[in-house]
């Protein structure tokens, strides 16, 4: 990567992970506060504030995602982080929920993911692309991770409104961001790794195995949810740990858990085991909730379940968007990223409802049963996806051809050790490959590219798209 890309990639992961550490470090704490603190709060309500940013995120992604074709990305990204600061100052000074759900969603409507991994695009090469969008998606989990030890550290030293407030801060942090560190990006145009397009989206949307995919990452985004709508209020009232230190828990059960978590992704991807894997990952984290369920006054139980939850979680959120990259076809990658993106903050919301509505009626019990019954239907529904291709998607920027000549190069990157499909778009100038890296010959592929050089790895399997935020 050139200085200008590895900046841009730095850069926008930045973006992402000043937002993702707005959104996430209430997750932990809110439903402790609002308990307590909210006038008018019931624990549905309480739920629906939690999963509410989920809601509008993924309505308003796709079309932001649009929108940014037409005026321009860095316009779009300091809009929506404008909107998601002006969500969270609504959220710190409201003393009632529905106030706080307002907030919420607002910080919802500030859907800017799309619109950055389209700049994102805009600012690489096609043969580097892949690491730029690996940087952001790793920003995404650690960000994810600091949030929920932070959470209950900022609570216990300024409160969730205090919370609030630095997530606005932090989302004028990002727009600084913008327009000092980003580059500008000498032209924009629509990139079909990277983008929804609208004319592939009932193609998608009637895929099998894209949609099994799709209903994989709602639940898993709806148990994380429903899990935290219900856990730290158990931690603290069957526990016994006040809140003040619950980061103790948070902060091994998710460092060891992501540590717990790479045999297995190894597992699966370097020794051809993915669906076993994944099928037994979603079988643990539904026998987690039923420990979670059953040991609900055990603190002992309690942590030993969040760490089981963790662990599976960790590996299905690294391996659902792998699967999607090696299942997708490689003009199409763009499109069905945007649609299972929108399928996770859908995800967000039902588990939020869900969870506080269970909560309230029948006990926080009945939240966890509830998210093993919604695990192991999912469970049975993975069982049916076909073993996927060990493919990784690759581009070649093969510069401005004809419609002959593209043919042409398809049928003559076929030839080549390794490469398993091969399209080239002549609008784009770009060839869309998949390959399977263990044989591949990449000296070969890449006489094909007009810069000559390789990206090196597979990358664009495993990137995590923004998720869970």
């Amino acid at each position: 990567m050139t200085p200008r890309e590895r900046r841009a990639a730095i850069s926008l992961a930045g973006i992402f992970s000043l937002r993702m550490l707005g959104l996430f470090m209430i997750l932990p704490v809110f439903a402790l506060y609002a308990s307590d603190h909210l006038s008018d709060a019931t624990p549905t309500l309480i739920g629906v504030a939690i999963g509410a940013y989920g809601l509008t995120q993924a309505v308003l992604q796709i079309p932001f995602g649009m929108l940014s074709d037409r005026i321009g990305r860095k316009p779009v990204i300091v809009f929506g982080l404008i909107v998601f600061a002006i969500g969270s100052v609504v959220a710190a000074m409201s003393d009632t929920i529905i106030g706080v759900i307002i907030g919420r969603a607002l910080q919802g409507s500030g859907a800017i993911a799309a619109a950055v991994m389209a700049l994102a695009a805009d600012l690489t090469r096609e043969e580097h692309r892949t690491k730029a969008m690996a940087m952001i998606g790793a920003s995404i989990g650690v960000s994810f991770a600091v949030s929920m030890i932070l959470g209950p550290v900022f609570n216990h030293w300024f409160g969730v409104p205090g919370i609030f407030w630095l997530t606005a801060a932090l989302a004028l942090g990002g727009i600084a961001v913008v327009r000092y560190a980003v580059p500008q990006p000498v032209r924009t145009t629509f990139h079909r790794d990277a983008q929804t397009m609208p004319a592939q989206l009932k193609t998608a949307l009637v895929n099998p195995e894209l949609l099994r995919l799709d209903f994989g990452i709602f639940v898993l985004h709806m148990l994380l949810t429903a899990t935290f709508v219900a856990f730290p209020l158990m931690l603290r009232d069957q526990g016994g740990l006040d809140a003040a230190h619950h980061w103790m828990v948070y902060a091994p059960v998710l460092l060891i858990g992501l540590v717990a978590m790479v045999p297995f992704v190894i597992i699966a991807e370097k020794m051809r085991r993915m669906k076993q894997v994944f099928v037994a990952a979603i079988l643990v984290i539904a026998a987690s909730e039923l420990g979670l369920a059953f040991f609900d006054h055990s603190f002992v139980g309690m942590v030993a379940g969040l760490f089981i939850f963790f662990t599976a979680f960790n590996v299905l959120e690294a391996t659902l968007p792998s699967l999607v990259a090696k299942t997708a076809p490689g003009t199409m990658k763009g499109t069905a990223m945007g649609i299972y993106s929108s399928a996770q903050f859908l995800g967000a919301f039902c588990g939020g409802v869900a969870g506080g509505a269970l909560y309230g009626t029948f006990g926080v019990a009945a939240v966890f049963v509830f998210c093993a019954v919604a695990a192991m239907a999912w469970a049975a529904v993975a069982m049916t996806m076909a073993p996927p291709r060990y493919v990784a998607s690759l581009m070649l920027n093969v510069g401005q051809v004809n419609e002959a000549r593209a043919r042409q190069l398809a049928t003559e990157l076929l030839l080549v050790r390794g490469v398993e499909e091969a399209v080239v778009i002549v609008e784009d100038g770009v060839a869309y490959l998949k390959v399977d890296n263990r044989i591949l010959d990449r000296e070969a592929v890449f006489r094909f590219s007009v810069d000559g050089n390789s990206d090196g790895d597979s990358a664009t399997d495993k990137q995590a798209q923004p998720q869970p935020g």
